[in-house]
């Protein structure tokens, strides 16, 4: 089934530009999401307290919906032929379903005030707005794992521009949703930006598997004589690929969960809280360049070791161009600009998130070098590296937290960068120190 695999062929560094930049632009516009709800919950009454709820539910449907994260890049690896197709087809609708109960019982209210009174120690405030804001986010990780796993098939069938489409329509709907909400039923911030982001998933869900079909239909008519790969696809193999990759999903997103907990009980808490959202936001539209290469490694990298080469560089290019680029507005009075005028921070907040945002710097060239690491474990079916990789990440990040908050009593924004760059230095190290030893046993 795959248009773009170039098993045995040299690759040139136009072909993998061309294959990324779609993907880039997707995850550029996913990143303008965060930055575009918090605007608006800045705009809007209580700013302070509803940007500090969004940020806690967020995290909270994001640990959810985390186990069905790595959906794509399982399809985009899986999903040969159509008896392939079948079988992680039922497996991800397993997924979806049980991820979709999980939210449901999350957001009961005993259970949701437990985790967020009880083990987050939130104020009352914060913790019912938040509480609130996300029964609009209930149907979310099924959304979500369901368009990722058609997704996947559209990179493998190279048709990565499909994606951008998907992720349009997820955007135009999101603000008509947000803006609505805002303007005509008058919610509170939180509850804006939640029901935003959960009507944004469930339209690009919608089109992703619309756009699918094509492929989906040519999958169906496959004759299973023809289909070797899916054949001998075995319940016991999928899980043995998907389970290392949920679990890193897993731990991955806990760190978000995690940041929000230290950061509750550090100094200046409902401040550091206010600005994580809009500081981390304009992170990861820098970290957007490297997290797409993950898709491009899979779906392009074949057999050949010049086509590792060729992408290992490329990579490595995308991630020192992203960091100069972020450096330009962390370092300058653009980020004044972007924490105040386009984010709606007020100007105390503003300056506040100056210092956290600059110390995020090294963040996209990390991200980068990780993806394509990633990338290629993915694409050899040798999955378990990357939840080891990702464990000794969220423990590194959670011991630097530990030091800084509690031994060192630091403003807790201030934290986020030392310890995230320290999580993601040791995730990389346990990545390459892999790589290396593989490489010597062949």
């Amino acid at each position: 089934m795959r248009k773009h695999d170039v098993s045995g062929n040299a690759l040139t560094a136009g072909r993998v530009a061309r294959f990324w930049l779609p993907l880039e632009a997707t995850w550029l516009m996913m990143a303008a999401e965060g930055p575009f709800v918090a605007a608006v919950i800045a705009r809007l009454a209580d700013p302070k307290e509803n940007l500090a709820a969004f940020a806690v539910a967020t995290a909270l449907a994001w640990i959810v919906e985390s186990p069905i994260i790595m959906m794509l890049s399982a399809s985009n690896a899986l999903v040969r032929d159509g008896v392939a197709y079948r079988k992680l087809r039922k497996f991800s609708t397993v997924l979806n379903i049980a991820v979709t109960a999980i939210m449901a019982a999350l957001i009961a209210p005993p259970v949701f005030d437990l985790i967020a009174r009880g083990l987050m120690g939130l104020s009352p405030e914060v913790a019912g707005l938040a509480g609130r804001s996300m029964i609009f986010l209930i149907l979310w990780p099924g959304a979500i794992g369901f368009r990722r796993f058609y997704q996947g098939i559209l990179i493998s069938d190279g048709r990565p521009q499909a994606v951008t489409w998907g992720t349009v329509i997820r955007l135009s709907s999101m603000a008509a949703t947000g803006l609505l909400f805002a303007l005509v039923f008058r919610l509170p911030g939180a509850s804006v930006g939640a029901a935003a982001l959960g009507i944004g998933v469930i339209a690009e869900a919608a089109a992703s598997w619309f756009m699918a079909r094509p492929t989906v239909r040519r999958l169906r008519r496959q004759p299973d004589a023809e289909c070797d790969f899916g054949r001998g696809l075995t319940q016991a193999s999928v899980l043995r690929f998907y389970v290392p990759l949920a679990l890193t999903s897993i731990m991955s997103f806990f760190i978000n969960p995690l940041t929000t907990f230290f950061l509750a009980r550090g100094r200046m808490p409902l401040e550091s809280l206010a600005v994580l959202p809009v500081v981390t936001g304009l992170a990861f539209v820098f970290r957007t360049a490297g997290i797409a290469m993950q898709e491009v490694v899979i779906a392009l990298a074949g057999e050949g070791q010049p086509n590792l080469r060729l992408l290992e560089r490329f990579t490595l290019r995308i991630g020192a161009a992203a960091t100069a680029v972020f450096g330009l507005f962390v370092f300058t009075p653009l980020a004044t600009m972007w924490y105040g005028t386009v984010s709606g921070l007020a100007p105390e907040l503003a300056a506040f998130a100056l210092l956290p945002g600059a110390l995020l710097i090294a963040l996209p060239f990390l991200e980068s070098v990780l993806s394509y690491e990633r990338g290629v474990l993915v694409r050899s079916h040798r999955t378990t590296p990357i939840s080891v990789a990702v464990a000794v990440q969220l423990t590194v990040t959670c011991a630097v937290f530990a030091l800084m908050l509690l031994a060192f009593k630091t403003v807790g924004a201030v934290s986020v960068g030392p310890a995230l760059t320290a999580g993601y230095a040791a995730g990389v190290a346990v990545l390459v120190t892999n790589a290396r030893k593989t490489s010597s046993h062949r």
